[in-house]
């Protein structure tokens, strides 16, 4: 009989594509296993999962709305409601695990496996841990975490360092500058800069860029833009006419933006720091100012310390980040100093770590 495992969670790329890697990884070891992913109605999970092609349910669960008290209202029923769809789909189909990836869906069906004793396993990407995490680590057969010094919110004995895993399209990447550059329809001959705040945009950064927009032109540097969906209207509007700008909300195949890039302005969330050690890109880190425990800040302030990275603070974007970017992606022994440094980060086998270690637990059983 196959095994089957339920991988649960979402909300942005930094949960989904790990999810996705572990998963590519646990069929890579055993091509029979059965995969099934639980996410959160609504959520971007519900897409990209079936593109890579699993299955995948979405609940009716939200998080605490801090910015509007009233729509928290439905929030106990939503909760309810979910618990009652997690059962379901947990006695249908009957998992040897649940591995859990952060975002809504995580904890109802984690806590739901527990209470059927049935074996389960968090991938914590982050240097500081999530309320959520924190509680379902206590009865998790083990947590896996991506850096030492996770003892203070999980129980040492519980912890395994791995690594966050990297998507294969960006581990196995063997497109060349030439190609992510015609991948864009740009000029080879010019240098590139991408700016990406991650899967669902940021505001900082999209902000810093409008405003000074026309320098990359000035200066002959071409700019690959991701924006997520609330700015993409207005960063098209913006770069009408401008053949040096290819802007988007969301860019699919991240290999070719990596490939085409020079030079990269980024979030400091640590999927992102994971991707990005891997390609081995020069970045300009605007760490997302109201992350926990303003974790961002300090992963960026760590690479900038090896040298592995430069860092702008969000309030300061706006006057320093385009002029920054130019500068850099002008300076090539810059760019090769912080390339050797960020690549010593790199870890990618991370996925494959997870995958034995779930495999062998479950068989051992």
């Amino acid at each position: 009989m196959s095994r089957k495992i339920i991988i649960a969670g979402g909300g942005t790329g930094g949960h989904i594509f790990p999810a996705i890697a572990i998963a590519n990884a646990l069929k890579k070891i055993d091509p029979a296993i059965e995969i099934f992913f639980v996410g959160a109605k609504g959520k971007m999970e519900m897409e990209k999962v079936p593109q890579a092609g699993y299955n995948i349910t979405g609940i009716d669960i939200a998080g605490f709305n801090r910015s509007s008290l009233i729509k928290n209202f439905r929030l106990p029923f939503k909760l309810a409601k979910s618990f009652l769809q997690v059962r379901r789909i947990v006695n249908g189909f009957q998992p040897d695990a649940v591995i859990g990836v952060g975002g809504y869906s995580s904890f109802p069906v984690l806590r739901y496996a527990q209470a059927r004793r049935i074996p389960t396993f968090i991938h914590e990407s982050n240097s500081f841990a999530g309320k959520s995490n924190i509680l379902l680590g206590k009865k998790a057969t083990k947590v896996f975490v991506a850096s030492e010094g996770m003892e203070k919110f999980f129980q040492k004995e519980k912890l395994k360092i791995t690594g966050n895993p990297v998507r294969s399209s960006i581990v196995n990447n063997s497109v060349t500058r030439a190609e992510g550059i015609a991948f864009f329809q740009l000029d080879a001959s010019k240098k590139t800069v991408l700016a990406t705040g991650g899967s669902l945009g940021a505001k900082g950064i999209n902000e810093a860029i409008a405003e000074h927009i026309s320098d990359f032109g000035k200066n002959d540097v071409q700019l690959i833009w991701q924006t997520g969906k609330p700015f993409v209207r207005k960063a098209k509007d913006l770069s009408t006419g401008m053949k040096n700008v290819w802007t988007n909300d969301f860019i699919t195949q991240m290999e070719f933006a990596y490939a085409a890039a020079d030079v990269v302005i980024s979030r400091a969330g640590a999927m992102a720091i994971a991707e990005l050690s891997v390609v081995g890109k020069p970045v300009i880190f605007v760490p997302f100012p109201f992350a926990a425990e303003d974790h961002q800040t300090a992963n960026a302030k760590t690479l900038q310390a090896r040298n592995a990275g430069l860092m702008i603070r969000d309030s300061e974007a706006k006057d320093q980040l385009v002029d920054a970017a130019i500068r850099l992606v002008k300076d090539d022994e810059k760019q090769k100093k912080l390339k050797t440094e960020i690549g010593k980060f790199g870890i990618t086998d991370a996925d494959e770590r997870i995958a034995e270690y779930v495999l062998n637990q479950i068989t051992s059983n």
